[in-house]
């Protein structure tokens, strides 16, 4: 019986499975530039009052015959609540439960659209099979072709004779051919057989059988590899592959291909449980080519752990092991920088109670070359208490110490330290002003080993000092009409009084204590050396100045300080200098910030010797940012001694955009004191919405590392190399762009981000 504009409501069970992208859809033709995320527009306009748990069928005509085929013709639409089918005729067979459509066909639900010239549905098979069919993921770029696309009850996607590209245009940027590919959301899997790769229609891999991920969630399967060059290590490549072990482990596993070296193999462990965190991180060459005086493996070791427990317990620990002094120099980690003179090892346990806490500590640091020797301690324990006091807000503070300290050379004391300080502070403080006042006792006890026959140092030592400390400010403020705008100027003084008593302490070795940076803020210290084998002598007064504009929404645009110690008496005498921890007479210290906008800021410090007329140390920073792709950095670094050699350092740094696809990446730092350049660092990165390459230049100085291990070999003082990056953009579900983050980083200085706090 055919009609007009009919709808029928056939109870059917569901034929087709839903969720095969849990995403939404997008038109292919849009211009890749945009990188166009999918929109949907639903194919049926139904009222909500039809039951979508039933079939419902919307048609310009349609017949029933015998009560068990109906077929329906002009602009059909089949919609139940997990699909929707568009088709120029549809015919559902009731005793075999069959749909089948013809024409213009259109399927739809909530992760794929499809486009065929035949559909047939089958409850008994529990799938649906689309001839001819193009598809486009919903939510996700992903698109292609199949000879056939078949969906199943468990909502698995097999596409045959099929392609896939996340690139849009008649000849797609990069393209995948294969014999069939498996996808599956639930099981967050997508595979492909005989697969092959297409860049610019032109034929570049065949891979038999590969996996990847459908989503942002986590999967097993090869990571992107990554190619470069260096001068020490040859052509190299790595090639990561990534073990999804547990929702809360997981690892990586690169081998990584050294046409110099060999074969090295690194391994990354991560684990998460609850509020516990760590790593385990190895890195394992069983022979180095290039070495032809030592043929013994070369490694790196680390594992790192964080963790609170019991409400009041931490741990942390952080052990790292070498095979020798040269691993970082020649081989490079993702661990340490090249540069870096020693390797952590450390672990510690702390307990936080309301008024006290306490810490053990074992700590030591593997040296790297020609470095001197450094204590082990074995172990360090604190315990600290602190009870207010029933007048002027006052707080009485109790500080223990107890550390063993050992060393693997003989020719070195070792030593035992118990050391006590207690007294009581007196902080007051409002909007205006603060004045603290401190007084406390120091009470410190050696006992001293292995000490050589004309040693000056004493096997027992007690060393009983007191110290009293006063700190005080005011903050002035005032309005500063300025271009036609209301701003706020700030006048900050301050004001320290420190005494501590001469006592000698020749007598005592140094096991952890160096001297402190003299720059504005720590004008206000009360100590002028790190550790506590030296006390220094004080009885000096510390001022400084502050001034600050503030626009009117309160952000910093000006901040200029200046200040310095001032002494009373001889307190500034150097201590122990043929110990390498003697102190510099104060120079006057400066700090300066400009924001002349949000694009322009320029800061700098300098620590000033007035006595001798010359600069001990100061450093400057000019950046200006464009737009968030757009940055400039110059600065300038100056020390007058760093273990006894002038430096002098000058950099530039910058990244921007050639236009909407390539960025480039540029690093000059030179050596002013020596007249040569210490790193070169250029890096261009091309992205589009469906693929990204990379490929950088980079030459740095070296380290000068002992290479007693190493005999007669050759290093130069220069490593230079290449790198190359390629990235498929849309396979792991996510189209996120590629930044110049890790590029930028890419330095033996690093980079430091100056519209940022957390550098």
């Amino acid at each position: 019986m055919p009609f007009s504009r009919t709808t029928l409501l056939l109870i059917i069970g569901t034929l087709i499975t839903n969720n095969v992208f849990a995403q939404t859809e997008n038109n292919v033709n849009q211009n890749v530039i945009s990188c166009p995320v999918p929109v949907r527009q639903p194919i049926n306009t139904f009222d909500n009052n039809y039951d979508l748990s039933a079939l419902n069928i919307l048609s310009k005509s349609s017949m029933i015959k015998k009560n068990q085929i109906a077929k329906f013709s002009g602009g059909v639409t089949l919609i139940n609540q997990e699909h929707t089918i568009k088709a120029d005729d549809i015919e559902i067979n009731r005793e075999n439960s069959l749909i089948n459509a013809q024409g213009n066909i259109h399927f739809q639900n909530q992760g794929v659209d499809i486009f065929a010239s035949q559909l047939t549905a089958s409850k008994a098979m529990q799938a649906t099979l689309l001839s001819d069919s193009s598809y486009q993921l919903a939510g996700n770029p992903g698109h292609g072709s199949a000879a056939k696309i078949s969906v199943n009850a468990e909502g698995t996607l097999s596409l045959i004779d099929s392609s896939f590209t996340t690139c849009y245009g008649d000849t797609p940027d990069w393209l995948m051919q294969a014999s069939e590919i498996n996808i599956s959301v639930s099981e967050n899997y997508g595979e492909a057989y005989n697969a092959r790769f297409k860049v610019f229609d032109v034929p570049v891999l065949y891979i038999p059988y590969f996996s990847f991920p459908v989503n942002n969630e986590r999967k097993s399967g090869f990571l992107y590899p990554k190619i470069s060059t260096t001068k020490r290590s040859g052509f190299e490549i790595e090639t990561p592959y990534y073990w999804n072990i547990a929702p809360n482990i997981d690892a990586t596993i690169t081998p990584r291909y050294m046409s110099k070296r060999g074969t090295q193999l690194i391994t990354e462990l991560r684990y998460l449980s609850g509020l516990q965190n760590g790593a385990f991180n190895i890195e394992y060459l069983y022979k180095d080519d290039e070495l032809k005086a030592n043929n013994d493996p070369r490694y790196l070791a680390r594992f790192q752990h964080t963790g609170t427990f019991s409400d009041n317990y931490r741990a942390y620990i952080d052990y790292t092991t070498i095979s020798d002094d040269n691993y970082l120099v020649d081989i490079k980690s993702n661990q340490y920088n090249s540069n870096d003179a020693y390797l952590y090892q450390v672990g510690e346990l702390a307990f936080f109670e309301k008024n006290w806490q306490a810490k053990i500590q074992l700590q030591d640091f593997e040296i790297l070359g020609d470095h001197k020797t450094s204590y082990k301690t074995v172990p360090h324990i604190e315990i600290n208490s602190f009870q207010p006091l029933p007048f002027l807000n006052g707080q009485f503070d109790l500080y223990s110490e107890m550390t063993r300290f050992t060393t693997s050379n003989r020719n070195l004391p070792e030593a035992e330290r118990y050391h006590l300080e207690a007294g009581a502070m007196f902080p007051i403080s409002s909007p205006a002003w603060f004045l603290n006042s401190e007084f406390k006792l120091l009470q410190t006890t050696y006992r001293q080993k292995r000490l050589s026959a004309n040693s000056n140092l004493a096997e027992n030592v007690n060393r009983t000092i007191p110290k009293v400390r006063f700190h005080g400010g005011i903050n002035f403020d005032r309005d500063m009409p300025l271009f036609g705008k209301d701003y706020i100027q700030t006048l900050e003084p301050q004001l320290q009084y420190l005494y501590v008593p001469d006592k000698d302490q020749s007598m005592i070795g140094v096991y952890d204590t160096t001297t402190l940076q003299d720059d504005y803020n720590g004008l206000f210290r009360d100590q002028r050396f790190s550790g506590i084998d030296r006390i220094a002598k004080a009885n000096q007064y510390s001022w400084g100045i502050t001034s600050r504009i503030l626009d009117p929404a309160s952000i910093e645009l000006f901040r200029l300080s200046v200040g310095r110690i001032v002494y009373l008496n001889n307190s500034n005498i150097a201590v122990d200098a043929e110990q390498g921890i003697a102190a510099d007479e104060s120079a006057l210290a400066s700090e300066v910030f400009i924001q002349l906008s949000r694009n322009w800021q320029f800061s700098g410090d300098i620590q000033y010797n007035t006595k001798d007329n010359i600069t001990n140390k100061s450093q400057t920073s000019l950046d200006y940012l464009f737009t968030n792709n757009h940055s400039i950095q110059l600065n300038h670094r100056y020390s007058r001694s760093v273990s006894g050699t002038k430096l002098e350092q000058a950099s530039l740094l910058t990244n921007f955009s050639l236009n909407k696809d390539w960025q480039f990446v540029g690093r000059i730092s030179q050596d002013l004191q020596n007249k040569r350049s210490l790193e070169t660092y250029a890096g261009l990165q091309y992205e589009s919405c469906c693929w990204a390459i990379r490929f950088a230049y980079h030459r740095h100085i070296n380290s000068n590392i002992d290479e007693e291990d190493f005999i007669n070999e050759n290093r130069d003082e220069f490593d230079s190399g290449f790198m190359i990056e390629f990235i498929i953009k849309g396979l792991g579900g996510s189209q996120t762009s590629i930044n110049t983050n890790e590029m930028f980083n890419d330095s033996i200085f690093g980079y430091k981000r100056p519209y940022f706090l957390n550098n």
